[in-house]
């Protein structure tokens, strides 16, 4: 029987935005079988000051505790989920080492002694705490707040995490991941990478929101595509092979490429923006992206393959599938287990050799075969197989007995 009364996630990621979070998805599943206290990002007073300029999208109010920081968090499948936003922080990411690790102290303090607060009113007295993520905050976090057991969801390389999290991350991850009681990665690749520290290490992999992307097929039924149209979801950043993006529109006129998304590299659009069969769509609510997938052809996943890029296991690549789309990617990790549900090319002249034979892979055979490849893989699965995990830590979850 499980040990802990909730589960308390502490994170970098922020509960709203306008794409689909691992996070926020694995933790509002588990809430449907355990309570969840999700704290919020750790918004800092360079935050705040952004936020009351309108400059960027912060919860001022509830920092300044005008309105209540904690809230009850509406879930589809019912589940007891809170949400509660810290206090404000001091920016320490840009200092050296000793000054950061110094005002850490004050930092991680001022938070435990609220996040004690919030657990007498919700009555939390023997958490499990999932660290997702942030273990500059996770290791002196340990032993604080009468916690079971730790384990730390680890979902990117941080050395690749850029300035954010990478330049005090690497030397906090380390000591952190001999210290929890358990890690799960969201690649096998980060499995094997982070079970050379600690020997407790699992993969559960990403899933899809399926109800939610599945929509797409039902809209595209109504309104099929009117043109080839192959899109990438989500953010373009550094990740992407702008060369063998750019072969594609070049050699394909033909046919419309949509980045659905923030744009963070630059050289995309610079480079792109010249093709009359590109188009850059802002970035949209979760809620609001079925009508736009419902008119494309192909899903793209154009990375390029590095030491970064192999630690990835990307959402997108489920969310097409769901929408019944033809997916075609580089090889940039370990993607066996779609077998030959996908294309897969690590050429310009292959990727775009695989996007004309995806864009003819439309029987209603194919189609079921992926919507049935992402419903396997959906985060309500992938929340079972965390809870299966968390039945492998001793401290969290002990047969035959209550604690």
């Amino acid at each position: 029987m499980k040990q802990f009364d909730s589960i308390i996630c502490i994170t970098q990621t922020s509960w709203k935005g306008d794409f689909q979070k691992a996070v926020v998805q694995l933790m509002t599943e588990l809430s449907a079988r355990h309570r969840v206290l999700f704290v919020d990002y750790f918004y800092t007073v360079k935050d705040f000051a952004k936020g009351v300029m309108g400059q960027q999208d912060v919860p001022v109010k509830e920092i300044m505790h005008l309105n209540n920081p904690l809230k009850k968090m509406p879930v589809a499948n019912g589940g007891d989920l809170y949400l509660w936003t810290p206090p404000l922080m001091i920016p320490l990411n840009w200092l050296s080492a000793k000054p950061h690790d110094q005002l850490l102290h004050w930092n991680t303090d001022r938070l435990i002694a609220n996040l004690r607060s919030v657990m007498r009113r919700l009555s939390i007295h023997r958490p499990l705490v999932i660290n997702a993520y942030n273990p500059v905050i996770g290791l002196p976090l340990l032993g604080k707040l009468n916690e079971c057991a730790t384990i730390y969801y680890c979902f990117d390389e941080i050395t690749a995490a850029g300035s954010w999290m990478s330049r005090h991350g690497e030397r906090y991850e380390e000591a952190f991941l001999r210290r929890v009681d358990a890690v799960v990665t969201t690649s096998e690749t980060l499995r094997q990478a982070k079970s050379l520290i600690q020997p407790q290490t699992f993969c559960v992999k990403n899933g899809a929101n399926f109800d939610l992307f599945n929509k797409t097929r039902q809209l595209a039924s109504q309104q099929p595509p009117q043109k080839p149209i192959v899109g990438y979801l989500g953010s373009a950043d550094n990740r992407i092979n702008i060369d063998l993006v750019e072969y594609c529109v070049r050699t394909m006129p033909d046919v419309e490429f949509q980045f659905i998304g923030e744009v963070h590299e630059p050289d995309l659009p610079r480079r792109l923006a010249t093709y009359a069969n590109v188009t850059f769509i802002p970035p949209h609510q979760p809620a609001d992206l079925p009508p736009i997938l419902a008119k494309l052809s192909v899903g793209i996943i154009p990375f390029v393959c590095n030491a970064h890029t192999y630690t990835i296991y990307p959402l997108k690549i489920n969310e097409y599938l769901a929408a019944g789309l033809p997916v075609v990617s580089t090889p940039f990790s370990i993607l066996d287990d779609f077998g030959t549900i996908i294309e897969l090319a690590d050429t310009p002249e292959a990727f775009a050799s695989g996007l004309r034979h995806a864009l003819s892979d439309t029987s209603e055979e194919r189609i079921q075969q992926r919507v049935a490849m992402a419903q396997a893989n959906s985060w309500e699965q992938r929340a079972h197989e965390f809870e299966a995990v968390i039945q492998q830590v001793p401290k969290a979850w002990k047969q035959g007995q209550v604690v």
